[in-house]
């Protein structure tokens, strides 16, 4: 008996049966893509492929923006029905394209479901880039978006100081778990209190509107919003006005930073309102 066969036959005695383990791989699959921003449509065909591994199976499945519901009927007829909630959102096409590999290797028998099942925790648990690493690329982020604006090299020096402040705010942010409008606001109020602080004492030449624009991209929920219009073009109407009121929300908490922080700024250095 190989390791496989063996390791299949301990999670069956835990989990139940094959087909228990099956929705549970569903599961787990879906979760991982609903967390990292793939779009409902997609999510839905993943879930549907591995489920469809048991073809005299009725299978269901619904996903929502914040939550999946998976059933699968097993060998006595009875349902089996899975929940998950999910919190947490990112954007990690990496996740997503790993997920979709195992899925296709699952559905062609490559794997088994109980390595397909190993394997999806084992691309839960990776994490695709450090946290520090994730802060300087908002340096990089910001300088080359300097570029793009045509900024000078001050600009885009100024943008990438600025992005490595807002870089910075989000690491400390996430360390003490704040949740994703506060680290927003924060983030935002930091990098234009930085490209103020910047142009007047430091970079004096510099363009704040440049600094400011470049440094707050990695804040703008371009992802978001696109996610948002395939789901509703997709039918999927209620998780396309969620993800739509996410990107609203994201992009008022960034711009109630900035103009936070331009008018604290004006008023602290004597420069009176911005308004």
């Amino acid at each position: 008996m190989s390791r496989s066969q063996i390791l299949f036959g301990i999670a069956g005695k835990i989990m139940g049966n094959e087909e228990h383990l099956l929705a549970r791989t569903a599961l787990l699959a879906g979760e991982i893509m609903l967390v990292s921003g793939a779009e409902i449509a997609r999510i839905e065909d993943t879930i549907h492929h591995i489920l469809g591994c048991c073809p005299d199976r009725k299978a269901q499945t619904m996903v929502f923006s914040t939550g999946i519901f998976v059933s699968l009927e097993d060998s006595g007829g009875e349902a089996i029905t899975l929940v998950r909630r999910v919190n947490e959102r990112s954007t990690n096409l990496g996740r997503i394209y790993l997920v979709n590999e195992v899925s296709r290797k699952l559905c062609s028998q490559a794997m088994t479901p109980l390595a397909a099942y190993e394997e999806l925790e084992e691309i839960r648990a990776r994490s695709q880039y450090k946290k520090w690493l994730k802060a300087l690329s908002y340096m990089f982020i910001a300088f080359f978006f300097g570029m793009v604006l045509k900024g000078s090299m001050v600009d885009c020096v100024a943008a990438a100081v600025t992005g490595g402040v807002l870089g910075f705010v989000v690491y400390m942010a996430s360390r003490i778990r704040l949740n994703d409008f506060c680290t927003n606001v924060l983030g935002a109020f930091s990098l234009g209190t930085a490209a103020l602080a910047l142009n007047r004492w430091l970079f004096t030449g510099s363009s704040t509107d440049i600094v400011i624009i470049s440094a707050v991209m990695p804040l703008v929920p371009g992802v978001i919003f696109t996610t948002a219009v395939r789901d509703t073009l997709n039918g999927d109407y209620s998780s396309g006005a969620a993800r739509m009121l996410e990107a609203i929300v994201t992009a008022l908490a960034v711009a109630a930073g900035v103009g936070a922080s331009m008018a604290l700024f004006h008023q602290l250095t004597g420069g009176g309102t911005v308004w």
